[in-house]
């Protein structure tokens, strides 16, 4: 029975091309089309039900480690449908499960709207590129393109360190190994350490959420390869300083010194409803030239904002910049934009300046439009 549901689940959700499925007890499924959550027209679960889905897609490991902690994550595939990032979790004592769905094929720059500027920046033959953005903004769909972008192109050795693995490549121009954090190698800065021996050109850092994996992969960045990692953080600028406030201040010099040298660049992203539907991402970018690397070094990183904004001709811009060309193109809603902006009080006032038709001669430059699936 729980088999056959959870495929029939499975099946609407790669059909309707929602990003997530939803199952906790006392209510239908849910899933969330473009940006809202919206209940399936079937029966209320029980608590059985939950726990027979969950053992039909569950390893054994995880179904232990539940068990253990109240709590598990692990990828699995829907045949050759799709992929899927599950998180299991206790509530209440009872099962509940949200299943991310990762799409099978990669969509290029284009496609995403991502800067056209990034393909220059990561073929270069070393540096440190930052994907940053809230949960859910489409950071992992903008690191596989970025990846399969390099394995195109490039007869790079890439290694990518995941918590767990979303995309699956194939090794084309370039040879790809993708260790998992948990079932590959016990844990990121390990992974780090491990890579660094094993000739890689590129290294994918899933995410880089303490001091050790941040400081490796700095090392790594100025030692001749290039490294992508993922950090929470919103906007170019908070971005830097969320960097060096994770070091200790006697090291914080130091620190900008060696990130002024090896950050090439820094993409922050939102992902918002489109209308009328599917979802369409605003990027911030910061591409790290002499003057930058600069400002990082000096400790003047509150003024990365209006660099930014003098750099448009290195391909540069801010994300309020992005979020009201989005509106100005009739492609999302007012409020959408504001919640997701840096400096919500300008970007409302431009807006309503835009409305009375007192546009700011920076709004009159297009932009191409942007592409998203639920994903």
């Amino acid at each position: 029975m729980a088999t056959l549901q959870i495929d029939k689940l499975l099946e609407t959700v790669v059909r309707e091309k929602v990003s997530d499925l939803h199952i906790t007890t006392g209510q239908p499924p849910v899933v969330r089309a473009s940006g809202k959550m919206v209940r399936l027209d079937t029966k209320s679960l029980e608590p059985e039900d939950t726990v027979g889905l969950m053992k039909s897609i569950t390893p054994e490991r995880n179904q232990q480690e539940l068990q253990e902690t109240g709590g598990t994550d692990f990828g699995f595939a829907f045949g050759d449908k799709a992929r899927f990032r599950v998180a299991v979790f206790k509530q209440r004592g009872h099962i509940g499960m949200v299943l991310r769905r990762i799409p099978n094929e990669f969509l290029t720059f284009e496609q995403l709207g991502l800067p056209p500027v990034i393909a220059e920046l990561i073929t270069r033959p070393r540096g440190l590129f930052l994907v940053t953005g809230p949960t859910g903004s489409g950071k992992t769909t903008s690191l596989a393109s970025m990846i399969n972008y390099l394995n195109d192109t490039e007869p790079h050795h890439i290694i990518t360190l995941e918590d767990p693995i979303e995309y699956y490549h194939s090794h084309k121009k370039s040879t790809i190994n993708q260790r998992e954090v948990g079932v590959d190698v016990p844990s990121f800065p390990e992974a780090l350490r491990r890579a660094l021996r094993m000739d890689p050109d590129v290294i994918l850092v899933g995410e880089m959420r303490d001091l050790e994996t941040i400081s490796a992969a700095i090392t790594a960045a100025e030692t001749g390869h290039v490294v992508f990692g993922t950090l929470h953080t919103t906007g170019a600028q908070g971005t830097v300083d969320r960097v060096i406030d994770v070091f200790p201040t006697n090291q914080q010099e130091q620190i900008r010194t060696q990130l002024s040298t090896s950050i090439i660049g820094i993409l922050s992203q939102a992902l918002m409803p489109k209308k009328p539907k599917g979802l369409v991402a605003a990027y911030e970018m910061l591409v790290v030239t002499p003057a930058i690397a600069n400002l990082i070094r000096e400790a003047k990183t509150f003024r990365i904002n209006s660099a930014i904004q003098t750099g448009r001709k290195y391909g540069m811009q801010l994300l309020d910049d992005a979020l009201f060309d989005l509106w100005k193109k009739g492609l999302v809603e007012e409020r959408d934009c504001i919640v997701r902006s840096n400096v919500p009080g300008e970007l409302r006032a431009r807006i309503t300046n835009a409305k009375k038709g007192l546009f700011d001669e920076d709004d009159e430059y297009e932009d191409d439009d942007d592409e998203w699936d639920d994903d």
